[in-house]
């Protein structure tokens, strides 16, 4: 028996994955992410697909984020017939996410054609790659599954969905793939893994009896700090913001991140390690987010679930913890001199209600932009972190002055030691692919895991493997 694993994204790079697994009688797209770049080169690569979207017989998707699930309308436009198969929790996160990303591409295209009339520029008028509306109509296509239930997908795979503890609802896939000869073969997809010890979240799975494994190397050369030591570090850029009359300034992922952030805001005034100042969370996504996790909280840790059931203040409730949803409310907080915390999107600050509140508090040194999440190369957040002098902003350079505080241990994946730990408790396994990360970060896990005896792999772009 053989099955060809063709890598179309996500590969030597951390956006855009997905993966095309064909067996005997089968294709199967495994995630459908938007690749992130510069606007031509988003349009180019995220309008062709390698193949034929009419002819796949199924998609599985491991999780929410837009990076793996953010072309799956598109796909559809283009003729996928197919279910989408996937956990509940990423099917309701996905109905929110989807439904923004179409509408962050209308108004982004709005304004880039605005801005091209108005400079006389006879370039062709660009469309988004799918609507606010398609995007929410895409949710028609999935079909919501448990972790640990096996099914049937084709003729000759059967796919199972475990906990990666990436995200809410995040899967590693495990696909058990079979010839006429009862010749089995068991491929596992853990992109992107989750870490041990954060809140909320479980711990990833250990899956056994694998022939091959997909895994991210997201930070394949780095060590995350304990996070102990970022709630501390949160804890004293509050308390010297506060000090400085001040406000503190969240970029933060709609998904997850903001949840973990208010997580641990809520802990730090319960302990009275912080004043309880006003917090906001200024994102309409976050907010409907947030109302997901209640509503699927038994994907949750038990200490989180015990916390949720009771009748007092949850982990995403409490009293000077205020969500934000009208644009006006949220204009008023730029006159507001009070010191105070502000959550929001998006993550690296290339788009959204973020813009304006960096915009109104970057040039003033009493303030703090604090960055708990990964920046890419050429966002706005990566300047930042870089604590460039001069930043665009709208198109008009404002002057870096704020303090600028990075805590990199919130991340949801796990470091290279935790990759390391993760593979080897799978062991046996024939070989591991490595993908899901820049260049330098994917050759230093499978250099590590090669020291340890492991056959790993980091393929090319579009390359395809044959597996027997």
């Amino acid at each position: 028996m053989s099955v060809r694993i063709k890598f179309l994204g996500g590969v030597q790079t951390v956006t855009g994955s997905s993966h095309l697994v064909s067996t005997r009688f089968s294709d199967i797209l495994i995630d459908c992410g938007l690749f992130y770049g510069r606007r031509d080169e988003f349009y180019e690569l995220n309008s062709s697909f390698k193949y034929n979207p009419r002819e796949l017989d199924a998609v599985l998707l491991s999780h929410a984020h837009i990076d793996h699930c953010g072309n799956l309308p598109n796909l559809i436009k283009r003729g996928l017939h197919c279910k989408i198969y996937t956990t509940s929790a990423t099917k309701d996160l996905c109905s929110l996410m989807l439904a923004d990303s179409g509408k962050v591409q209308e108004e982004d295209v709005r304004y880039l054609n605005k801005i091209n009339r108005r400079l006389g520029q006879r370039q062709r008028m660009r469309r988004p790659l799918y609507t606010e509306k398609e995007g929410r109509h895409s949710l028609r296509k999935f079909r919501a599954l448990s972790y640990r239930q096996r099914f049937k997908v084709t003729k000759d795979v059967t796919c199972t969905f475990y906990d990666a503890a990436h995200i809410l609802g995040s899967s590693i896939i495990v696909l058990d793939i079979n010839s006429d000869r009862n010749n089995n073969m068991r491929i596992g997809y853990a992109v992107d893994l989750g870490r041990k010890g954060l809140p909320l979240l479980n711990e990833p799975t250990i899956i056994e009896g694998m022939d091959y494994l997909i895994l991210e190397s997201t930070y394949g050369g780095r060590v995350h700090s304990p996070i102990a030591e970022a709630k501390n570090k949160l804890k004293d850029a509050i308390n010297r913001t506060i000090e400085r009359s001040g406000k503190v300034i969240i970029p933060s992922f709609a998904l997850e991140r903001a949840q973990e952030v208010i997580y641990f805001l809520n802990e730090l005034i319960k302990e009275k390690q912080i004043p309880p100042i006003p917090i906001y969370v200024d994102s309409p996504l976050a907010t409907n987010i947030t109302d997901v996790f209640r509503t699927h909280y038994g994907y949750l840790d038990n200490e989180t679930r015990m916390a949720m059931k009771s009748k007092k203040e949850g982990p995403f409730d409490f009293v000077n913890l205020n969500y934000i949803a009208d644009r006006n409310d949220s204009k008023s907080l730029n006159n507001d001199k009070r010191p105070m915390i502000i959550i929001a999107g998006s993550g690296m600050c290339e788009a959204g209600r973020i813009l304006h509140h960096l915009k109104n508090n970057i040039t003033e040194s009493k303030n703090t932009v604090l960055v708990v999440g990964y920046m890419a190369e050429n966002t706005l957040g990566k300047k930042i972190v870089e604590r460039q002098r001069y930043v665009r902003i709208y198109g008009v350079e404002y002057e870096l002055n704020a303090e600028v505080v990075v805590i990199n241990a919130f991340s949801g994946h796990a470091d290279k030691n935790e990759l390391c730990e993760y593979v080897k408790s799978c062991l046996p396994i024939k070989k591991v692919f490595i993908v899901h990360g820049e260049k330098e970060q994917s050759e230093n896990i499978a250099g590590l895991l090669s020291q340890s005896g492991i056959n790993t792999h980091i393929p090319e772009k579009y390359e395809e493997a044959v597996l027997t």
